[in-house]
């Protein structure tokens, strides 16, 4: 009888690997900058364009360039206000029309073509004049970015720039002209960021000076460092070794730490007469990293700038009903540094020389803290949920909270407290204060250009460009008065028309804030950003 074939054996299963959906792919590598939280902020945004009517060609390419790198990452909505029709002009500088699209609504053609970057972006248009869309009620509700696309008349300006107040709403004025093109923001009262992506070594908390008990006890564990083999000597944590030996140092300093750079640069030396050099490596990489770690991580647990005027902003210390979310945990975190003098534990680890046993339950302890101090807040949260009925379908997440708690050494909240407008409006208002600003920055700027583009020259008072003027002859050489002429030259030579290539640049710079404005992370600029194309460079001014 013949032998049977040997049976095949099925290996067993791999273990399941989540697999990328195709949103996730398509989106990959801005997930990566701004993670699933701020890819859902951008999906769930409403981007308005609001282009005017005054002279020039007038076709706010800016702000076109600027939501189409908008779109591209996937905004929600965008609509785009603009009352005017396609001309030849607009056909020689705007991308997103073509010939077909002359005579025709220049609203619906730009949101035609733009919309065919991304199917997952609705695009919706506004035909009607500014002056009688816009005082109809609600007609900026659906917004939560404005982007003012050119110049508008100041009432319009004005009524935009009120709403985007009164409602916490940022807005974006964009003006690009020839080779230069400027923008600037106006933020609500109060803007606040949680995410501002620090350096990940800043973030690291590791509260050598102020352990735990879970943190001393795994210290103590390692017994008498002199007996130990070499291989388990060079394989003992750095932060374990830098504990062990602070405690040594106490013993013979009347109970005190390292903390001028003479006694922490003492402090390494003493670390790295520990070390074995007569080992089978002829080294200890662990006592390198420690030597090395001593100066960034040898310091009381701080409290940063941003977290610090959060806590004494009255928002955040005395709670209402229509508190947001922000500031119910904003409180409730200040409640824990009240109580701890130190801000919940972020819990991360950096990377060490170590064992896998050593090194996972060296990370086991710093999350368990982590989890502990995110629990405790999220305890006094609920709390103040209750006290003000808010019941569990509309509590605070989790994943909120602690994301908070991860950051909270780096949180800022922007203010706006003065709730001044674009400084383009204060110049077209004549605003003394502002006007009066405008000498001094002459005198202190490099760039005179960049001061007249930031400005708006068709619109300033007469008698303060004559003032300026003047001001040619308190510099030697005649210098200033040359670039004067030259950026008047330049600014009424163009007339107020764009050309795409700075546009674009303009454009991508634009949206850059946006994105940081929509998600709420990073940090937007603070001030009018000048793009000067006759050099290539930017300038940020504050008026």
């Amino acid at each position: 009888m013949a032998e049977s074939a040997p049976r095949e054996v099925t290996p067993p299963p791999l273990q399941a690997v989540h697999a990328p959906s195709a949103k996730e792919r398509k989106y990959d590598r801005q997930l990566r900058l701004w993670a699933a939280s701020g890819q859902r902020a951008l999906e769930e945004s409403h981007v308005l364009l609001v282009v005017g009517n005054t002279s020039g060609s007038n076709s706010s390419v800016a702000g076109v360039e600027t939501l189409k790198n908008l779109i591209l990452p996937s905004i929600g909505h965008f609509t785009i206000a603009d009352s005017a029709k396609v001309t030849e002009a607009d056909l020689g500088i705007n991308f997103f029309l073509e010939d077909s699209s002359l005579g025709r609504s220049r609203a619906e053609e730009t949101t035609k073509f733009l919309q065919e970057l991304n199917e997952d972006v609705q695009g919706h248009s506004i035909s009607e004049p500014l002056e009688q869309w816009l005082p109809k009620q609600d007609s900026l509700k659906p917004f939560n970015l404005i982007l003012i696309g050119a110049p508008l008349p100041e009432q319009e300006l004005q009524r935009l720039s009120t709403y985007a107040l009164e409602q916490s709403i940022p807005l974006v004025y964009i003006k690009s002209q020839g080779l230069f093109s400027t923008s600037s923001i106006q933020l609500p009262a109060e803007f606040p960021i949680v995410d501002t992506h620090p350096d990940p070594e800043t973030v690291q908390d590791l509260r050598l000076l102020r352990p735990w008990d879970e943190l001393q006890a795994a210290e103590k564990e390692l017994g008498d460092l002199t007996q130990l083999p070499d291989h388990e000597h060079g394989h003992v944590p750095w932060l374990l070794l830098l504990l062990r030996y602070l405690e040594e140092w106490k013993q013979s300093h009347e109970g005190k730490y390292p903390s001028e750079f003479k006694e922490k640069t003492e402090f390494r030396s003493f670390v790295g007469s520990k070390a074995r050099t007569n080992n089978a490596e002829g080294g200890e990489e662990n006592f390198d990293e420690a030597c090395a770690a001593v100066l960034k991580s040898i310091s009381p647990p701080s409290l940063g700038s941003g977290c610090r005027d959060m806590f004494a902003m009255d928002s955040c210390t005395n709670l209402t009903q229509s508190s947001s979310n922000f500031w119910i945990v904003a409180n409730a975190i200040k409640q824990f540094y009240d109580r701890h003098d130190v801000l919940p534990l972020p819990g991360g680890l950096p990377d060490m020389k170590a064992t896998s046993a050593a090194y996972i339950k060296l990370q086991t302890i710093y999350k368990s803290k982590a989890r502990s101090d995110v629990a405790e807040v999220t305890n006094t949260v609920r709390k103040l949920e209750s006290s003000f009925g808010r019941s569990e379908p509309s509590q605070i997440p989790t994943s909120e909270i602690e994301q908070f708690c991860k950051n909270a050494s780096f949180v800022r909240v922007l203010t706006n407290h003065s709730k001044q407008p674009l400084p383009e409006l204060r110049l077209q208002k004549g605003d003394s204060k502002t006007l009066a600003k405008l000498p001094t920055m002459l005198t202190n700027f490099q760039s005179i250009s960049e001061v007249f583009l930031a400005m708006n020259i068709d619109t300033i008072p007469s008698a303060t460009l004559t003032e300026l003027k003047a001001l040619e002859d308190m510099i030697e050489g005649g210098t200033l008065e040359e670039r004067i002429d030259k950026a008047i030259e330049e600014v009424r030579r163009t007339q107020g028309n764009e050309m795409h290539n700075t546009s674009s640049i303009t454009g991508g710079m634009v949206a850059q804030e946006a994105i940081k404005l929509l998600t709420r992370q990073y940090v937007p600029v603070d001030g009018v950003v000048i793009w000067d194309g006759i050099r290539s460079r930017t300038e940020v001014v504050k008026i």
